[in-house]
């Protein structure tokens, strides 16, 4: 087996441990999209029966809905290994560290995923939003968007999980890293549901991949540094 398989089987095994673990619990999904959910409705009644505003605020409401309802998942990403002292064994396990962070991001990105799907059902429901003929574009927009969230949200549950405030040092740190990524899909989203007219969603578009590409490479060739702080 060459280095290459073993870094991948490693990368597919700490994903499927942490993606078990969370299938036989279900609180933390549950709770995460119960969160999601109830910051949707909490909009809805924020703004009104203004049918336009509620249609026009419709992707910004989803994309802060999943900011806040994916904080609450990426503290739990190494909540396990630090409860019961197995980091340091991962840690001592030969091999490439970035693994670890891959695995974490794997499984971050799956949960997130299958919780974004069921916030845009329910937004568009409660948002009243008619689906474009660009839906495939809107998908792409919203990988593009989760990516860059989850990287950074995953990465930074690192930084933030060997403290005892990591619950109030995760949203602080992160958030700001966040602004270009939300504002980017946010914008993108909004032009693309209204039929993206002016050929706006094109350079979000492009600044999504970007900052994906761009962190992800960061992210994983600093984790080694940060995991060991």
């Amino acid at each position: 087996m060459t280095a290459w398989q073993d870094d991948w089987r490693r990368v597919r095994t700490i994903a499927w441990k942490d993606l078990t673990t969370e299938r036989r619990s279900k609180a933390g999904f549950n709770g995460v999209v119960a969160l999601g959910v109830t910051i949707l409705v909490l909009f809805g009644f924020a703004l009104g029966p203004d049918a336009q505003a509620i249609r026009d605020a419709a992707a910004g409401a989803v994309w802060l809905a999943v900011l806040f309802a994916g904080v609450l998942a990426f503290n739990r990403s190494y909540q396990v290994e630090l409860e019961t002292g197995a980091l340091e064994q991962l840690l001592l396990y030969p091999g490439s560290r970035w693994t670890i962070f891959s695995g974490k991001l794997l499984a971050n990105l799956t949960f997130v995923g299958l919780m974004l799907v069921i916030v845009v059902l329910v937004g568009i429901v409660l948002f009243q939003v008619t689906v474009p003929r660009s839906w495939p574009s809107l998908i792409g927009v919203l990988a593009l968007g989760t990516v860059g969230l989850v990287t950074l949200g995953t990465f930074y549950a690192a930084m933030a999980s060997r403290s005892r405030a990591r619950e109030v040092l995760l949203p602080l740190l992160l958030f700001p890293m966040l602004v270009p990524v939300l504002l980017a899909a946010m914008e993108a989203s909004k032009a693309l549901l209204g039929g993206d007219l002016m050929q706006a969603s094109g350079a979000w578009v492009k600044m999504l991949i970007a900052y994906d590409i761009i962190f992800l490479v960061a992210t994983h060739l600093a984790f080694e540094h940060v995991i060991e702080a």
